[in-house]
């Protein structure tokens, strides 16, 4: 009887390889998370420019991530079929050609159109990015990876409004765009180079047009809702759009259900590693962007801090997220997710509990460790938090777990902004401490169901 050869797949990348496909998922990353926030800061020049309203011109912002939102989970799922690599190299491409085309823009339609296809772009090499990094990584060092991860895009997502002030301090607009394609061309070198190919693909597993499409006005449809009701949209169209949701989600779930393999991950979802650790997220990244939307009207506002002054403000919180998250992925393995994830939760809650409490007339120390505080805990928490999501799933589904994680932060971010807006406009000028305070509320409540997590095994 001949031998029988058992081919199994080779565990990560040799060193050189692995270094160049790291810096090519960090380089687009980076471009993607930073392009959700790069542009707040450049409205009101865009709006004068194209003779705009500002309602109108918050659209520039709204498209790129309500596109990324509604393509998330499909484009994660299509990873699991044609390839993580194919997927990202065409984000990729993608990416930067409308970062040039909205540079380019004649009118506020045309770089609104733009900014949806550049946020397609941006959500393909989100959903398959820590798919990437599990095949780029061994077993025994994904933690590190994860925490390379979890670090560019909580440093990208915190730095974004500094660096956008940072360009237009020096440059037109159309730089926050135009930065993107060098970079891009780069990243695309990289990848062509390096990148590894997913050996598990589902090549059994049915695309279903129709479920895109109703994951798609699923979550389309509740951002919209919950945007509108923050920004005083009539009831009557909030509450249609929340009965469309009830109907079309309710459906949407049920299809999932019936699926071997469903677009919407029901089936990672019924791992409690998993579904736990997807709620510590969704609340987690809630809590940062209360944070951080509502600071900067506090500092400039309030205390009479400039642009640069706020930004400079602001640093220490990625800055400590830097330090805290490679030293948080050397942890993982040593230590339950859940328990690393609860501790730095309970700092993050701490400091955002202590920025509620500034001094009417607080001197620059007095928020630097403040923020140093918020930074520390997210930075404890978010690597093994993510690692925990994404290795709790089975190795072909790595696609779908990387999509979900992606969706959490987003929809974490996108409820977080939105309550900002309800808070302002209930408490006036009292806002922001009002937007600290919950989220110190949504933390607390993170770290409560992270410590949840520990009776959980590591795997499933």
């Amino acid at each position: 009887m001949p031998d029988m050869q058992i081919t199994t797949p080779p565990d990560g990348l040799p060193l050189p390889q692995r270094y160049g496909a790291i810096a090519t998922i960090a380089l687009g990353i980076t471009m993607a998370v930073l392009d959700s926030a790069i542009a707040n800061v450049a409205l009101p020049t865009i709006s004068r420019e194209f003779q705009a309203s500002p309602a109108e011109s918050i659209w520039i912002v709204n498209a790129y991530q309500l596109a990324i939102v509604v393509s998330l989970l499909t484009l994660s799922f299509l990873g699991d079929i044609l390839g993580y690599r194919r997927i990202y190299q065409w984000g990729l491409v993608l990416f930067t050609c409308t970062s040039l085309g909205c540079a380019l823009s004649s009118s506020l339609d045309v770089l609104t159109m733009a900014r949806v296809v550049q946020g397609l772009g941006g959500a393909m090499l989100m959903s398959v990015n820590t798919a990437l990094i599990r095949i780029i990584y061994p077993k025994r060092f994904l933690g590190r990876g994860m925490a390379i991860n979890s670090l560019v895009v909580a440093v990208a997502t915190a730095a974004g409004p500094t660096v956008a002030a940072t360009i237009l301090s020096i440059a037109s607009w159309k730089w926050l765009f135009l930065i993107n394609v060098p970079f891009g061309i780069i990243a695309l070198w990289l990848a062509l180079l390096f990148l590894p190919d997913n050996q598990q693909k589902n090549s059994q597993q049915h695309f279903d047009v129709i479920s895109a499409i109703m994951n798609a006005l699923s979550f389309g449809l509740m951002l919209s809702a919950l945007s509108g009701y923050a920004q005083g949209v009539a009831m009557k169209w909030v509450l249609l759009q929340l009965a469309l949701l009830l109907i079309i989600g309710t459906l949407f779930i049920r299809r999932q259900l019936r699926m071997p393999v469903p677009l919407f991950p029901v089936d990672l979802l019924r791992i409690p590693l998993f579904s736990l650790s997807m709620c510590t997220s969704v609340c987690s990244f809630c809590a940062q962007m209360l944070a951080m939307v509502s600071l900067p009207f506090f500092l400039q506002n309030s205390l009479g801090r400039d642009e640069v002054a706020t930004g400079l403000l602001l640093t220490p919180w990625p800055l400590a997220t830097m330090v805290l998250a490679p030293i948080a992925g050397r942890l993982i393995g040593r230590f339950h997710s859940g328990l690393l994830g609860g501790i730095g939760l309970t700092v993050f809650a701490a400091g955002l509990f202590t920025l509620a409490l500034l001094p009417a007339k607080p001197v620059d120390w007095d928020i630097i460790w403040r923020m140093m505080l918020c930074g520390a805990g997210f930075g404890l928490f978010q690597s093994p938090n993510n690692h925990a999501i994404v290795s709790s799933a089975p190795q072909n589904r790595s696609g779908g777990a990387s999509g979900m994680l992606g969706t959490a932060r987003l929809v974490g971010q996108t409820t977080g902004a939105a309550l900002v807006a309800l808070m302002f406009n209930v408490c006036g000028e009292n806002g922001t401490h009002a937007a600290l305070l919950l989220a110190s509320a949504f933390s607390t409540a993170a770290a409560i169901i992270s410590l949840m997590r520990i009776k959980q095994p590591v795997n499933p």
